[in-house]
Parts: structure tokens; C-alpha cells; sequence
């Protein structure tokens, strides 16, 4: 597999993740009450994760189980963000202890 460890392709993903940051923070403060700012903002920390895991942890020249714990384990992030935005007090019940 392919690694991405050259420094220009290691900088354009700090700066890709630099500008997402700011984008979801410009969104959060515009579209403060939109319906659908959790679905983006969501969508915005899976490819955060994404791009780490691929860039940073090189996932893809690892184990294909341990990539697939990867993949996993970035979707849990987004998936807890919608169910809280649109299920709160429910889903904050069910995941208490």
C-alpha cells in the first residue's frame, strides 16, 4: 500500500483539517438554530476523522481488521452527534449507565 508520509501531502491534510475546524465553527456561529447544522457538522467530524485515520494513522497500509476497527470507530462520533441533536433526552437515557 501506498503511504502518505511526504511532507506536501501531510501539510495540505493539517491544513484541510485546520480549514474544516474553522468551517464548522463559522457554521455553528451563522446557522446557530438550523435543523440541519447537526447533519453537517457531523458529516464535517467524520471526514476529520477520516483524514487522520487515512494520513496520520495510515490506515490503509494496516491490517484489514484493524482498518475496518477504524472505520468504526470514526463513524461512532458522527452517528452520537445526530442521535443527540434529534433524540437528546431519549438517547441521552438509553446511553447513561
Amino acid at each position: 500500500m501506498k503511504t502518505h508520509d511526504s511532507f506536501p501531502a501531510l501539510t495540505l491534510t493539517w491544513l484541510a483539517l485546520v480549514a474544516l475546524t474553522l468551517l464548522s465553527l463559522g457554521l455553528g456561529e451563522w446557522f446557530r438554530a438550523a435543523h440541519w447544522l447537526p447533519v453537517l457538522v457531523a458529516a464535517i467530524v467524520w471526514l476529520k476523522g477520516a483524514l487522520v485515520a487515512r494520513y496520520f494513522l495510515e490506515s490503509p497500509s494496516t491490517h484489514p481488521f484493524i482498518a475496518r476497527l477504524l472505520k468504526a470507530f470514526i463513524v461512532i462520533a458522527p452517528v452520537a452527534l445526530i442521535l443527540t441533536a434529534f433524540f437528546g433526552a431519549t438517547f441521552s437515557r438509553w446511553a447513561t449507565i
